[in-house]
């Protein structure tokens, strides 16, 4: 098999573990809305979501997805193709909104809920959403921006909304004033969550034919290094990366309708939305929703009340949870799969997740473009090997050089990705498209990668993120991997300055987990273990990074430090 996959272009076939198909059948499912139905009649009885201690079932929340299908179709006047905004943090309201949007036929748009208002109204704008669901914690943002817009149907939820009395009351409570996480907000007209279900109950049935071909996402990406883009996700994007993500975790030990996923990344994110609340989905998998995941005692409170079997996060997530005593006192014995991605793994971080959970966290690569799954490690991998996995089921991968050529095994050069899963295009931005997407349908990732003999994809760094030292190429993923493995170290980030001599150096950002942590130490570690050019020439210390709503540390922001 290894020879036939070699001379197909795809070393990376021979390494594929037991069980993984080479293609999935994209067909299977005309629309995620497929996928959504057959979970809810196969996993009636079983739990779907639960969070602050309630729990709903698949057949719940079916029903409420259809009354909320019902009220956008019947009450607020949406059609098929309108755009919907979602606004909220991980609640049970999420998924009855996001799905029985989809039932009704409309493409949702996900908005960061600590979105500022300039943000907020670019994406508003740029979407021309007609509605918005928002937690009433960020609906004073709404309210500012909202006439400058096309949305004309707001609908506004309290973070309690969906939780019985008097859990409803206290926790409603607790967050407008005792937290006082709600500023004040005027929306005329707008809609109480509760009341539209209410109606929307006794309303006709709402139902969309929809193909491969129908939006079923806008998922803005790229704000952090500019004017932020719609990724236009197909039903035929989602559904297809549904399948390549089922089948290749479905490969190992997953059992249907007995795993609980711990959901602490926003499932406005691509990651958490397709992994945890689509793929486990189709598994019948409960997903355990953490609506404040930064607040950790909380978060681990929710971790040892409730039995978890898989868990999918951020590097920066896992390293703030393995430095606590109480998450170290849980008990992983259930624990089958650790998913990491947004951002590198670093090696000192897996390492101690193993030696905490007996569990190895196994790295994973998407894209906001890519829906988002393109490589994964095998699931059965024993220890960190430093690499993001291989191109999945119907996925094929290349890296190439600066004129567009594809380059060896072995060499760096430009990651690009072809599959089902690559979305369509940036909405309404066809020149910013027809600069990632070629003729072809190989999407250029922007990162820099290498692919070895046996076809695992390794990421060197991002194409931007390079530093540049005398002429030699500088990755901060390795400096900082390097920098983590020092016990002292609770996190750091690398960038490139300018410099006179050399064009640029190499700084490094770091937050003590030790407070004796010295510059000194920092700099004598790095002399051990980084060539000259590579060396940080200048260490700062900081109290925190700063982060995107995932974790992901901003090195935009470190360089204006």
């Amino acid at each position: 098999m290894s020879e036939e996959a070699a001379s197909a272009g795809k070393p990376w076939l021979a390494s594929y573990p037991n069980g993984v198909p080479e293609f999935i059948d994209p067909d299977t499912y005309a629309s995620v809305n497929q996928i959504f139905d057959e979970s809810a009649a196969r996993f009636a009885d079983r739990p779907a979501f639960r969070n602050f201690g309630k729990t709903i079932s698949y057949a719940e929340l079916d029903r409420h997805v259809g009354a909320f299908a019902s009220w956008c179709r019947h009450e607020a006047g949406l059609k098929k193709g309108d755009r919907i905004a979602v606004m909220m943090p991980n609640l049970l309201q999420y998924p009855i909104v996001v799905f029985g949007a989809l039932r009704a036929g409309l493409v949702v748009v996900n908005t960061n809920p600590l979105y500022t208002e300039r943000e907020l109204e670019h994406q508003l704008v740029d979407s021309g959403a007609k509605a918005i669901v928002v937690a009433e914690a960020f609906a004073n943002t709404v309210e500012a921006v909202i006439a400058r817009t096309e949305v004309h149907t707001t609908v506004v939820t309290s973070f309690g909304e969906m939780l019985d009395f008097p859990k409803s009351f206290l926790v409603n409570l607790v967050v407008r004033k005792v937290k006082k996480l709600v500023p004040a907000w005027n929306l005329p007209g707008s809609h109480a969550f509760g009341d539209v279900l209410k109606r929307g109950a006794s309303l006709p049935e709402a139902t969309s034919e929809l193909g491969h071909d129908d939006l079923a996402f806008l998922q803005y990406t790229g704000g952090t290094t500019g004017v932020a883009k719609g990724a236009m996700l197909t039903h035929g994007n989602m559904s297809a990366n549904v399948l390549q993500a089922h089948a290749w975790v479905g490969a190992s030990h997953i059992e249907e309708g007995q795993e609980v996923i711990v959901t602490a990344l926003p499932l406005y994110h691509i990651f958490a939305l397709t992994a945890n609340c689509l793929t486990f989905m189709r598994f019948g998998a409960m997903n355990l929703l953490i609506t404040n995941p930064r607040d950790l005692p909380a978060f681990v409170k929710d971790l040892a009340k409730t039995p978890f079997s898989a868990f999918t996060g951020v590097n920066t997530l896992f390293n703030a949870l393995l430095a606590r005593e109480d998450f170290q006192a849980l008990d992983f014995s259930g624990l089958k799969l650790t998913l990491g991605g947004g951002m590198a793994v670093q090696e000192a971080v897996a390492t101690r997740w193993k030696e905490v959970t007996g569990t190895t966290l196994i790295e994973a690569y998407g894209l906001t473009e890519t829906s988002p799954a393109a490589c994964i490690n095998p699931m059965n991998l024993e220890d960190f090997n430093h690499s993001i996995g291989l191109p999945i089921s119907s996925t094929e991968a290349c890296v190439r050089d600066a004129e567009g050529r594809e380059l060896p095994v072995g060499e760096a050069g430009e990651l690009c990705i072809r599959g089902p899963q690559v979305m369509q295009g940036y909405w309404q931005k066809p020149e910013a498209t027809a600069k990632v997407i070629d003729a072809d349908g190989w999407l250029s990732t922007g990162d820099v990668a290498t692919i070895s003999d046996d076809g695992f994809v390794k990421i060197v760094d991002r194409l931007k993120d390079m530093i540049l030292v005398s002429g030699f190429n500088v990755y901060p993923n390795e400096i900082e991997g390097v920098i983590a493995m020092m016990p002292g170290v609770l996190e750091v980030g690398a960038i490139g300055v300018e410099d006179d001599h050399s064009g640029e150096v190499v700084k490094v950002v770091i937050v003590k987990q030790d407070a004796s942590l010295t510059e000194e130490q920092v700099l004598a570690h790095c002399k051990e273990n980084l060539t000259g050019y590579k060396r940080p020439k200048i260490v700062q210390f900081m109290d925190e990074l700063p982060k995107t709503n995932v974790g992901k540390i901003l090195r935009r922001e470190l360089r204006s430090l």
